[in-house]
Protein backbone atom coordinates (compact mmCIF):
# COMPACT_ATOMS: atom_id res chain seq x y z
CA UNK A 1 0.00 0.00 0.00
CA UNK A 2 1.33 3.43 -0.92
CA UNK A 3 2.23 5.68 1.96
CA UNK A 4 0.14 8.87 2.26
CA UNK A 5 1.67 12.09 1.00
CA UNK A 6 1.78 14.90 3.55
CA UNK A 7 2.30 18.40 2.21
CA UNK A 8 3.61 21.22 4.41
CA UNK A 9 3.42 24.63 2.77
CA UNK A 10 6.06 26.39 4.91
CA UNK A 11 9.24 25.54 6.77
CA UNK A 12 8.75 23.51 9.96
CA UNK A 13 10.94 22.34 12.81
CA UNK A 14 12.95 19.17 12.27
CA UNK A 15 11.19 17.43 15.18
CA UNK A 16 7.80 18.01 13.57
CA UNK A 17 9.06 16.88 10.18
CA UNK A 18 10.33 13.63 11.66
CA UNK A 19 6.93 12.89 13.25
CA UNK A 20 5.23 13.37 9.92
CA UNK A 21 7.79 11.30 7.99
CA UNK A 22 6.97 8.33 10.19
CA UNK A 23 3.40 8.53 8.88
CA UNK A 24 3.99 9.23 5.21
CA UNK A 25 6.00 10.80 2.44
CA UNK A 26 6.72 14.43 3.34
CA UNK A 27 6.70 17.27 0.83
CA UNK A 28 7.76 20.62 2.34
CA UNK A 29 8.15 24.14 0.98
CA UNK A 30 11.62 24.96 2.30
CA UNK A 31 11.73 28.45 0.80
CA UNK A 32 10.99 31.59 2.81
CA UNK A 33 8.40 32.74 0.27
CA UNK A 34 5.05 30.93 0.08
CA UNK A 35 4.02 28.84 -2.88
CA UNK A 36 1.94 30.58 -5.52
CA UNK A 37 -1.62 29.24 -5.99
CA UNK A 38 -0.41 27.26 -9.01
CA UNK A 39 2.50 25.77 -7.06
CA UNK A 40 0.21 24.89 -4.17
CA UNK A 41 -2.21 23.11 -6.50
CA UNK A 42 0.63 21.20 -8.15
CA UNK A 43 2.00 20.04 -4.81
CA UNK A 44 -1.29 18.90 -3.28
CA UNK A 45 -2.77 17.07 -6.28
CA UNK A 46 -1.93 13.65 -4.78
CA UNK A 47 -1.76 14.62 -1.11
CA UNK A 48 -3.61 12.93 1.73
CA UNK A 49 -2.91 15.74 4.19
CA UNK A 50 -1.85 19.37 4.13
CA UNK A 51 -0.43 21.53 6.89
CA UNK A 52 -1.40 25.06 5.88
CA UNK A 53 -0.37 28.52 7.04
CA UNK A 54 -1.70 32.06 6.79
CA UNK A 55 -0.30 32.56 3.29
CA UNK A 56 -2.39 29.73 1.82
CA UNK A 57 -5.90 29.65 0.42
CA UNK A 58 -8.02 26.52 0.41
CA UNK A 59 -11.27 26.66 -1.53
CA UNK A 60 -13.48 24.37 -3.61
CA UNK A 61 -11.20 24.66 -6.64
CA UNK A 62 -8.13 23.50 -4.75
CA UNK A 63 -10.04 20.68 -3.08
CA UNK A 64 -11.33 19.44 -6.43
CA UNK A 65 -7.74 19.24 -7.63
CA UNK A 66 -6.74 17.11 -4.61
CA UNK A 67 -9.16 14.14 -4.59
CA UNK A 68 -7.10 12.11 -2.06
CA UNK A 69 -7.08 14.85 0.56
CA UNK A 70 -8.31 13.83 4.00
CA UNK A 71 -7.35 16.80 6.15
CA UNK A 72 -6.18 20.41 5.97
CA UNK A 73 -4.52 21.14 9.31
CA UNK A 74 -4.00 24.86 9.80
CA UNK A 75 -0.99 25.95 11.85
CA UNK A 76 -2.94 29.04 12.83
CA UNK A 77 -6.12 30.11 14.58
CA UNK A 78 -7.96 32.26 12.02
CA UNK A 79 -9.70 30.78 9.00
CA UNK A 80 -9.99 33.86 6.80
CA UNK A 81 -8.56 32.07 3.75
CA UNK A 82 -9.94 28.60 4.38
CA UNK A 83 -13.40 27.63 3.16
CA UNK A 84 -14.95 25.54 5.94
CA UNK A 85 -18.07 24.67 3.93
CA UNK A 86 -16.08 23.58 0.90
CA UNK A 87 -13.92 21.31 3.07
CA UNK A 88 -17.01 19.80 4.67
CA UNK A 89 -18.69 19.17 1.33
CA UNK A 90 -15.50 17.54 0.04
CA UNK A 91 -15.31 15.28 3.11
CA UNK A 92 -12.05 16.90 4.23
CA UNK A 93 -11.32 17.63 7.86
CA UNK A 94 -10.31 21.23 8.62
CA UNK A 95 -8.51 21.88 11.88
CA UNK A 96 -6.94 24.88 13.59
CA UNK A 97 -4.64 25.54 16.54
CA UNK A 98 -7.02 27.36 18.88
CA UNK A 99 -5.07 28.61 21.86
CA UNK A 100 -1.28 28.40 21.59
CA UNK A 101 -1.05 31.80 19.86
CA UNK A 102 -2.89 33.62 22.64
CA UNK A 103 -0.19 34.45 25.18
CA UNK A 104 2.55 35.56 22.76
CA UNK A 105 0.09 37.73 20.82
CA UNK A 106 -1.11 39.42 24.01
CA UNK A 107 2.49 39.98 25.10
CA UNK A 108 3.29 41.64 21.79
CA UNK A 109 0.23 43.89 22.14
CA UNK A 110 1.58 45.22 25.43
CA UNK A 111 5.04 45.62 23.90
CA UNK A 112 3.66 47.58 20.96
CA UNK A 113 1.70 49.80 23.34
CA UNK A 114 4.77 50.66 25.40
CA UNK A 115 6.88 51.22 22.29
CA UNK A 116 4.22 53.52 20.83
CA UNK A 117 3.37 55.47 23.95
CA UNK A 118 6.93 55.93 25.18
CA UNK A 119 8.42 56.90 21.78
CA UNK A 120 10.77 53.91 21.68
CA UNK A 121 11.10 54.02 17.89
CA UNK A 122 12.08 57.71 17.84
CA UNK A 123 14.34 57.31 20.86
CA UNK A 124 16.17 54.39 19.31
CA UNK A 125 16.72 56.37 16.10
CA UNK A 126 18.09 59.31 18.08
CA UNK A 127 20.65 57.17 19.90
CA UNK A 128 21.73 55.43 16.69
CA UNK A 129 22.14 58.76 14.89
CA UNK A 130 24.77 59.92 17.35
CA UNK A 131 22.63 62.90 18.38
CA UNK A 132 22.08 61.63 21.92
CA UNK A 133 24.27 63.70 24.24
CA UNK A 134 22.65 62.70 27.51
CA UNK A 135 19.30 63.39 29.16
CA UNK A 136 17.25 66.22 27.71
CA UNK A 137 13.59 67.24 28.30
CA UNK A 138 12.31 65.51 25.17
CA UNK A 139 10.22 62.64 23.83
CA UNK A 140 7.66 62.88 26.60
CA UNK A 141 5.04 60.24 25.90
CA UNK A 142 2.07 58.41 27.36
CA UNK A 143 2.05 55.52 29.82
CA UNK A 144 -0.55 52.91 30.66
CA UNK A 145 -0.50 53.80 34.33
CA UNK A 146 -3.50 55.97 35.19
CA UNK A 147 -4.94 55.67 31.69
CA UNK A 148 -8.35 54.55 30.48
CA UNK A 149 -7.91 51.49 28.28
CA UNK A 150 -10.50 49.84 26.04
CA UNK A 151 -10.17 46.36 24.58
CA UNK A 152 -12.23 45.57 21.49
CA UNK A 153 -12.89 41.84 21.43
CA UNK A 154 -12.92 39.74 24.60
CA UNK A 155 -12.10 36.36 23.16
CA UNK A 156 -8.95 34.47 24.16
CA UNK A 157 -6.54 37.17 22.97
CA UNK A 158 -8.62 40.06 24.31
CA UNK A 159 -8.90 38.45 27.73
CA UNK A 160 -5.17 37.73 27.76
CA UNK A 161 -4.50 41.41 27.01
CA UNK A 162 -6.78 42.37 29.90
CA UNK A 163 -4.88 40.06 32.27
CA UNK A 164 -1.59 41.68 31.30
CA UNK A 165 -3.00 45.18 31.62
CA UNK A 166 -4.00 44.57 35.25
CA UNK A 167 -0.42 45.03 36.41
CA UNK A 168 0.03 48.43 34.75
CA UNK A 169 -2.18 50.54 37.00
CA UNK A 170 -4.80 51.50 34.40
CA UNK A 171 -7.50 53.66 35.95
CA UNK A 172 -10.26 51.83 34.02
CA UNK A 173 -10.44 48.92 31.61
CA UNK A 174 -13.37 49.01 29.21
CA UNK A 175 -14.43 46.09 27.05
CA UNK A 176 -16.47 45.97 23.84
CA UNK A 177 -17.75 42.58 22.79
CA UNK A 178 -21.52 42.04 22.57
CA UNK A 179 -21.06 38.26 22.36
CA UNK A 180 -18.68 37.82 25.27
CA UNK A 181 -19.45 36.85 28.86
CA UNK A 182 -18.61 39.46 31.52
CA UNK A 183 -14.93 39.72 32.42
CA UNK A 184 -14.14 40.59 36.05
CA UNK A 185 -12.76 44.10 36.36
CA UNK A 186 -13.76 45.07 32.83
CA UNK A 187 -16.55 47.59 32.30
CA UNK A 188 -18.80 46.51 29.39
CA UNK A 189 -19.35 49.35 26.93
CA UNK A 190 -20.50 50.15 23.43
CA UNK A 191 -18.07 50.79 20.59
CA UNK A 192 -18.88 54.50 20.75
CA UNK A 193 -18.19 54.60 24.49
CA UNK A 194 -14.90 52.76 24.05
CA UNK A 195 -13.70 55.07 21.31
CA UNK A 196 -14.79 58.32 22.95
CA UNK A 197 -13.46 57.54 26.45
CA UNK A 198 -10.28 55.52 26.01
CA UNK A 199 -6.73 56.84 25.99
CA UNK A 200 -5.70 53.46 24.57
CA UNK A 201 -7.65 51.22 22.20
CA UNK A 202 -6.54 47.60 21.82
CA UNK A 203 -8.04 45.76 18.83
CA UNK A 204 -8.38 42.00 19.27
CA UNK A 205 -11.49 41.17 17.26
CA UNK A 206 -11.52 38.56 14.48
CA UNK A 207 -12.19 39.56 10.89
CA UNK A 208 -15.79 38.99 9.85
CA UNK A 209 -18.10 40.83 7.44
CA UNK A 210 -19.37 42.83 10.42
CA UNK A 211 -15.92 43.79 11.72
CA UNK A 212 -14.29 44.76 8.43
CA UNK A 213 -13.37 48.47 8.76
CA UNK A 214 -14.97 48.52 12.20
CA UNK A 215 -12.55 51.36 12.91
CA UNK A 216 -13.07 53.74 10.02
CA UNK A 217 -13.43 57.44 9.35
CA UNK A 218 -16.69 57.97 11.26
CA UNK A 219 -15.47 56.12 14.35
CA UNK A 220 -12.12 57.91 14.31
CA UNK A 221 -13.91 61.26 14.03
CA UNK A 222 -15.46 60.58 17.44
CA UNK A 223 -12.29 59.21 19.02
CA UNK A 224 -10.85 60.82 22.11
CA UNK A 225 -8.22 63.32 20.90
CA UNK A 226 -4.73 61.88 21.08
CA UNK A 227 -5.95 58.29 21.37
CA UNK A 228 -3.39 55.52 20.82
CA UNK A 229 -4.52 52.40 18.93
CA UNK A 230 -2.85 48.98 19.01
CA UNK A 231 -4.02 46.38 16.49
CA UNK A 232 -3.15 42.70 16.92
CA UNK A 233 -6.47 41.36 15.58
CA UNK A 234 -6.69 41.57 11.81
CA UNK A 235 -5.51 44.34 9.53
CA UNK A 236 -8.85 44.85 7.80
CA UNK A 237 -10.66 45.52 11.07
CA UNK A 238 -9.33 49.05 10.57
CA UNK A 239 -9.43 51.28 7.51
CA UNK A 240 -5.73 52.04 7.16
CA UNK A 241 -6.28 55.06 4.91
CA UNK A 242 -8.57 56.57 7.56
CA UNK A 243 -5.95 55.83 10.22
CA UNK A 244 -3.35 57.66 8.13
CA UNK A 245 -5.67 60.66 7.74
CA UNK A 246 -6.39 60.77 11.48
CA UNK A 247 -2.67 60.68 12.24
CA UNK A 248 -1.95 63.47 9.76
CA UNK A 249 -4.68 65.67 11.24
CA UNK A 250 -3.45 65.06 14.79
CA UNK A 251 -6.77 63.59 15.86
CA UNK A 252 -5.09 60.24 16.52
CA UNK A 253 -2.08 60.19 18.83
CA UNK A 254 -0.51 57.06 17.38
CA UNK A 255 -1.06 53.68 15.77
CA UNK A 256 0.78 50.41 16.32
CA UNK A 257 0.05 47.22 14.41
CA UNK A 258 1.27 43.70 13.86
CA UNK A 259 -1.38 43.02 11.19
CA UNK A 260 -2.23 44.80 7.96
CA UNK A 261 -5.04 44.99 5.42
CA UNK A 262 -3.00 43.70 2.47
CA UNK A 263 -2.46 40.40 4.34
CA UNK A 264 -6.19 39.72 4.09
CA UNK A 265 -5.70 39.14 0.38
CA UNK A 266 -8.68 36.83 0.00
CA UNK A 267 -11.04 39.77 0.56
CA UNK A 268 -12.35 41.67 -2.47
CA UNK A 269 -10.51 44.95 -3.14
CA UNK A 270 -7.74 44.16 -0.67
CA UNK A 271 -4.87 46.67 -1.00
CA UNK A 272 -1.57 45.54 -2.48
CA UNK A 273 0.56 46.86 0.37
CA UNK A 274 0.57 48.97 3.50
CA UNK A 275 -0.37 52.54 2.42
CA UNK A 276 2.69 54.74 1.97
CA UNK A 277 1.06 57.49 4.04
CA UNK A 278 0.75 55.10 6.95
CA UNK A 279 4.30 53.78 6.61
CA UNK A 280 5.60 57.35 6.55
CA UNK A 281 3.64 58.49 9.61
CA UNK A 282 5.95 59.33 12.50
CA UNK A 283 3.68 58.32 15.36
CA UNK A 284 3.54 54.64 14.41
CA UNK A 285 5.18 51.36 15.38
CA UNK A 286 4.90 48.30 13.14
CA UNK A 287 5.96 44.66 13.38
CA UNK A 288 5.70 42.13 10.52
CA UNK A 289 2.97 39.83 11.88
CA UNK A 290 5.12 38.30 14.62
CA UNK A 291 2.38 37.90 17.23
CA UNK A 292 3.06 34.18 17.59
CA UNK A 293 6.74 34.34 16.62
CA UNK A 294 8.14 32.85 19.80
CA UNK A 295 10.36 29.93 18.78
CA UNK A 296 9.06 27.53 21.44
CA UNK A 297 5.46 28.44 20.68
CA UNK A 298 5.85 28.02 16.93
CA UNK A 299 7.19 24.49 17.45
CA UNK A 300 4.21 23.71 19.72
CA UNK A 301 1.83 25.06 17.06
CA UNK A 302 3.42 22.87 14.39
CA UNK A 303 3.27 19.81 16.68
CA UNK A 304 -0.41 20.48 17.36
CA UNK A 305 -1.19 20.71 13.64
CA UNK A 306 0.84 17.54 13.06
CA UNK A 307 -1.18 15.73 15.74
CA UNK A 308 -4.36 16.69 13.91
CA UNK A 309 -2.93 15.27 10.70
CA UNK A 310 -1.89 12.01 12.33
CA UNK A 311 -5.32 11.61 13.90
CA UNK A 312 -7.09 12.05 10.56
CA UNK A 313 -4.76 9.65 8.76
CA UNK A 314 -5.45 7.08 11.47
CA UNK A 315 -9.20 7.37 10.96
CA UNK A 316 -9.85 9.44 14.08
CA UNK A 317 -11.50 12.83 14.47
CA UNK A 318 -8.80 15.53 14.78
CA UNK A 319 -8.84 17.16 18.20
CA UNK A 320 -9.10 20.68 16.77
CA UNK A 321 -11.46 20.03 13.87
CA UNK A 322 -13.80 22.91 13.08
CA UNK A 323 -16.08 20.84 10.84
CA UNK A 324 -17.66 17.40 10.68
CA UNK A 325 -17.32 15.01 7.79
CA UNK A 326 -19.43 11.98 6.93
CA UNK A 327 -18.81 8.85 8.94
CA UNK A 328 -17.86 6.97 5.79
CA UNK A 329 -15.09 9.49 5.19
CA UNK A 330 -13.87 9.66 8.78
CA UNK A 331 -13.04 6.00 9.29
CA UNK A 332 -10.38 3.73 7.92
CA UNK A 333 -6.70 4.43 8.31
CA UNK A 334 -4.67 5.56 5.32
CA UNK A 335 -1.44 4.65 7.12
CA UNK A 336 0.27 1.79 5.41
Amino acid sequence: MNRPIIVVTNRIHDEVAERLREAGELRVNTALEPWSPAQLRANVHDASAVMGFMTDRVDAGLLAAAPSLRIVACALKGLDSYDVQACTEAGVWLSIVPDLLTAPTAELAIGLAIALGRNVRRGDARVRSGAHLGWRPQLYGTGLDGSVVAVLGLGLVGRAIVERLRGFGCSRILGFDPAAAPVPGVEPCSLQQAVSNADWLFIAVPLTPKTRHLIGASVLHDAKPGQLIVNVGRGSVVDEESIATALQSGRLGGYAADVFEFEDWSLPAAPASVPERLRAAERTVFTPHIGSAVARVRVEIEHRAASNILAALSGRRPQDAVNEVGADMAVGSTLG
